[in-house]
């Protein structure tokens, strides 16, 4: 039983990390777009929106992995893990465009 707990915190430790990650870059596109020419600017604010809403999602999963039971972690993490990547992957999209 414990093996499952400290298997879900250091998973949330992980998901906690890239979210850092994540919000660091988000300050660093809304820097860029401060000092984008005007018609550019749009185009940034669209990412960073989409960016937001990937990490906000992310968060979201996170909240629901901590506050998980051991037995609904092992019911939960194969499509935990899913969604996570998921997010992952849009966020990167997200942030490559730029």
């Amino acid at each position: 039983m414990e093996e499952k707990k400290m298997d879900r915190d250091a998973y949330v430790e992980k998901m906690k990390a890239k979210l850092d990650e994540w919000n660091a870059e988000i300050d660093k596109m809304q820097a860029q777009a401060k000092s984008a020419q005007a018609d550019n600017q749009a185009a940034y604010e669209k990412q960073l929106a989409e960016m937001r809403k990937q990490r906000d999602e992310a968060q979201a999963k996170m909240k629901e992995a901590q506050a998980a039971s051991d037995a609904a972690w092992d019911d939960m993490r194969k499509g935990m893990e899913s969604a996570w990547e998921n997010i992952s992957s849009s966020f990167q999209k997200a942030w490559s465009r730029f």
